[in-house]
């Protein structure tokens, strides 16, 4: 294993297996968190103003439910927005304090979630856990890129994420126990699985060091994409999409992106996007391939266990476990793509046969009703999870710049998904169900429809919440399809230095 030398001129040598078992930790607590949110969230109502806003108990939180698609993309946007700012750190600050400092920064803002007692509170717990997220993300690759030799990384790379799979299957399991039996713990049991984290452990002026930090660049584009998602949290919900607020934040959202890109441009070397590397085309093709391929990827992870919850009536931990099929299949193709990248050094035709499968998944998936039997719905999601596994690491394996592009697609498409969701629910229910109030529809949790609906009701209303979710899942069908198109794009370069056929150089 390679070794380095540290600031003061010593030997150092990180070890890769200190980037395992934090990313581990880590990634168990990422997907408990999105299980228990995931599992019980209750739809945006319509009206945000609080006139029939409902009020529910989670995580011992009394919460206005309009805020509920913030959890994710609270936590996506920080971690996205601060990947290079803590890449940076990593450069020019000793890199055991700066994964220490992220994991302590993550514990924080799950304290912060733990004893929130009211909506904004939790979000603001996300995203401080968002910012601390990005960190030992970040972390764990440049632990890899320190300790281990170029031919074997792509399958350090591929391991890192297998761990990241299992935590993912360990994590909508405890996730769903903590919310069906410990509803006010949840958290801080995510606090007590870190602590074992806590245990791992260029030189520059300081000027240069905080220029590099880009933290103009780095509140840009936050601020870019909160304008985007108020946007949809409004349009056609509580405003129309006429409305000055709706349209001002597109506008604002457009106008505030610009400016970044010409931040990013004047920053140059120290940018957070550096345009130097975005010239070259095997970067920017697979910064949109994983943006896109990410979305699609979080859209069936949050909305599946909701059509568990609400149209087959599975409680919190049963949504968990027949989320599994997906996950699993997500985590073992990780492993058997980053392996055979490392043993042949070939990578698109993954890329190519990746996105094919996970097209063809969503289009399954979109295919579920309220009366499908559990053959097709456990088939349906290993076809999308095998292809999602696949091709998701490759981009990461190729180059880490991608990480930022990666979970901004989270956030992005995850609340896209959900406006869609929302809207056409609520156009459903004027037809399926006129005489049920839309607002408490929506401001009811999935899994408690049949305890709040007669029986008279709740048909009408399972038909409308199954059309909402087709949306959602039909956005997923077109963010595949569009990575299917961009898969042909990159340059088919062997990452041993040869050249992949013809097909797309």
């Amino acid at each position: 294993m390679a070794s380095t030398r540290n600031r003061s001129g010593s030997c150092t040598k990180p070890s890769s297996s200190l980037a395992g078992p934090a990313i581990s930790v880590h990634s168990v607590d990422g997907q408990i968190q999105d299980s228990e949110k995931a599992n019980q969230l209750p739809v945006p109502p319509p009206d945000q103003h609080g006139d029939h806003s409902a009020v529910k108990e989670e995580e011992g939180v009394t919460e206005d439910t309009k805020d509920v698609g913030w959890y994710a993309s609270a936590f996506f946007l920080t971690f996205a927005s601060f990947q290079s700012t803590w890449g940076k750190g990593y450069k020019y600050f000793p890199l055991k304090n700066n994964f220490l400092g992220a994991t302590s920064i993550f514990e924080i803002g799950s304290l912060i979630c733990a004893v929130a007692k009211n909506s904004t509170t939790l979000i603001i717990g996300r995203a401080v856990a968002g910012m601390g997220a990005a960190g030992i993300a970040s972390g764990a690759y440049t632990i890899i890129a320190f300790s281990a030799p170029p031919r074997q990384r792509p399958a350090f790379t591929g391991l890192l994420g297998a761990t990241y799979g299992l935590a993912s299957v360990i994590g909508p399991l405890l996730g769903g126990v903590f919310t069906d039996k410990f509803l006010h713990q949840p958290s801080y049991r995510r606090l007590e699985c870190r602590g074992y984290s806590l245990l791992l452990q260029g030189t520059a002026s300081w000027r240069e060091k905080f220029l590099q930090m880009d933290l103009l660049g780095t509140f840009t584009i936050m601020a870019g994409v909160v304008c985007y998602l108020l946007a949809l949290q409004w349009g056609g919900v509580t405003k129309a999409w006429s409305s000055a607020d709706v349209i001002g934040t597109i506008v604002g959202f457009m106008l505030i992106i610009v400016l970044f890109v010409g931040i990013e441009c004047w920053m140059g070397e120290r940018a957070l996007l550096q345009p130097r590397l975005l010239k070259q085309r095997n970067i920017w093709v697979n910064s949109l391939y994983v943006f896109f391929l990410a979305g699609a990827m979080f859209i069936l992870i949050y909305y599946l266990p909701i059509y568990f919850q609400s149209i087959k009536s599975a409680s919190a931990a049963q949504s968990g476990i027949r989320n599994l099929p997906l996950i699993l299949a997500i985590s073992l193709l990780t492993i058997f793509s980053g392996g055979l990248v490392t043993a042949t050094g070939h990578f698109g035709s993954l890329m190519v046969i990746g996105s094919t499968l996970a097209t063809i998944g969503s289009g399954l998936i979109y295919t579920l009703d309220i009366d499908t039997g559990s053959g097709k719905w456990i088939g349906y999601q290993i076809v999308a999870g095998v292809g999602l596994g696949l091709a998701l690491q490759i981009p990461v394996i190729i180059s880490a710049v991608t990480l930022f592009m990666q979970t901004l697609g989270g956030s992005i498409c995850v609340f896209a998904a959900q406006a869609a969701f929302v809207n056409r629910l609520v156009t459903k229910l004027s037809v399926l169900a006129p005489n049920v109030d839309a607002k408490l529809v929506v401001a009811t949790g999935a899994s408690e429809l049949r305890q709040t609906f007669n029986d008279e009701e709740i048909g009408g209303i399972l038909e409308a919440y199954m059309d909402g979710l087709k949306l959602s899942f039909l956005l997923c069908i077109v963010l595949a399809g569009v990575t299917l198109v961009i898969s042909v794009l990159p340059k088919w370069v062997n990452l041993k230095g040869k050249r992949q056929g013809s097909g797309a150089a």
